[in-house]
């Protein structure tokens, strides 16, 4: 995947969740509308309030790991947010460990890491995120745990199995970190995986 490619996928995911984060957010305020003005309550709602959260965060989420990633700095607060909202009630835990603002470049490269180490956790773990001396860590850690190794081969060039649509942050991540000079390495064992770049 060439620069071009990597920018024009990347202004593609910032328009999708820039066009989809405006009905969500009303459906939102709808919601806040029906509650405040004692409207029809019960699990059902509970389930579309549940429901619209989780597709309110995902859409945060994408915008920063799949959209344009420019020079502006993401404070902790803002980045904890997503994350904690992301994973509201899921079986995974994901401890972000910088205390300073980070580049959106950077955030983008940690977020698409935490993707693909999520796949390695089916039965859910801990996620842990950490930048020290300008190096990242993302470590996944668990009881049981999937690793497809031709898939993680692919983050060096050499992966033998196919990107399908739920497995784009493979083809992502080494190309979006060459643009920011940096290259992916990867280490596992039997309870854990860890991503470094």
């Amino acid at each position: 995947m060439g620069d071009s490619n990597v920018n024009l996928a990347s202004l593609i995911g910032s328009r999708i969740c820039h066009d989809l984060i405006s009905p969500i957010g009303a459906i939102t305020n709808g919601l806040e509308l029906l509650d405040l003005t004692g409207g029809v309550q019960g699990p059902e709602m509970d389930l579309i309030a549940d429901s619209v959260g989780n597709a309110g965060a995902r859409i945060r989420f994408f915008r920063i790991a799949y959209g344009a990633a420019g020079e502006q700095i993401m404070g902790r607060p803002e980045v904890v947010s997503v994350l904690e909202d992301l994973n509201r009630g899921g079986r995974l835990s994901v401890a972000w460990g910088p205390l300073e603002g980070q580049s959106r470049g950077e955030v983008r490269l940690a977020f698409l890491a935490l993707q693909c180490v999520e796949t390695a956790l089916p039965f859910g773990g801990e996620v842990r995120i950490m930048v020290e001396g300008g190096t990242w860590t993302v470590t996944g850690k668990a009881q049981k745990m999937n690793v497809d190794q031709g898939l993680w081969d692919g983050l060096s060039g050499n992966g033998t199995t196919e990107i399908t649509p739920a497995l784009v942050q493979f083809a992502l991540l080494p190309a979006a970190a060459a643009d920011l000079g940096r290259k992916v390495r990867m280490a596992c064992d039997e309870t854990g995986i860890t991503l470094r770049f």
